[in-house]
């Protein structure tokens, strides 16, 4: 079998985009050839520094977006439901909390990245889908609690993430996202004979494997497989 192939994918839990490609790509570890690196990021910082304008504040966009997003949800198999509120949910209470908090999860497993991927999976759903708080330590407690993190656990990412060391592990993705880049969420990065090649969105799932040699079977690929 050939080496494999390492695939960064950069995410925001505020992104419901990434949250599509999130569940995607942890599906396909399982069945590409390849090595998947979760890297938390902060969305806000990567729209500052490209300059680009949130489609949650184009009007016309935002209507599509939410079309948009029941489609995908069926399609993907994620629980995805807009919040009543999506400008406040999105902008004015915003994810530097949470992906700080995401952050110093991820500081504190030892190996893998499986307490990365429960928690910001239940973040994802507390705003994506139970038009739930992720700003509030209560809340990124409950999300962990569900995640399986113990109390101590807990407690000990609550007091990492506001840290100086995480806050800088976080603007240091969030730069390198941007030194890649980046303009949006989610980001893919695969790195192909020694060079980075970016896929954006959560719609390149095919042109992702013919780049890497692979094939695409649909967002569910059990069930693809299971069918051959």
């Amino acid at each position: 079998m050939s080496s494999r192939k390492v695939i960064e994918l950069f995410f925001d839990v505020v992104s419901p985009y990434s949250w599509l490609a999130f569940e995607v790509m942890c599906r396909y570890r399982k069945v590409w050839n390849i090595e998947l690196r979760l890297r938390p990021t902060f969305l806000g910082g990567v729209m500052q520094g490209s300059g680009n304008k949130p489609p949650g504040l184009v009007p016309n966009k935002l209507l599509y977006m939410g079309k948009d997003l029941n489609r995908l949800s069926e399609y993907f198999n994620v629980p995805l439901k807009p919040p009543a509120d999506v400008p406040e949910a999105m902008f004015k209470k915003g994810s530097l909390n949470a992906m700080r908090f995401v952050t110093a999860v991820q500081e504190m497993e030892k190996s893998g990245d499986e307490w990365v991927e429960r928690v910001s999976r239940e973040l994802w759903r507390r705003i994506w889908y139970e038009d739930r708080d992720i700003t509030e330590p209560a809340s990124l407690s409950e999300a962990a609690m569900k995640a399986g993190l113990s109390d101590s656990e807990i407690k000990r990412a609550l007091e990492l993430c506001n840290s100086q060391e995480i806050r800088e592990k976080l603007k240091s993705a969030t730069e390198e996202a941007l030194d890649y880049g980046a303009f949006g969420f989610p980001l893919v990065v695969c790195h192909l004979n020694g060079k980075p090649e970016l896929f954006f969105g959560s719609d390149r799932f095919e042109l992702l494997a013919h780049c890497i040699g692979e094939k695409w079977l649909g967002p569910l690929p059990d069930k693809s497989t299971a069918k051959l």
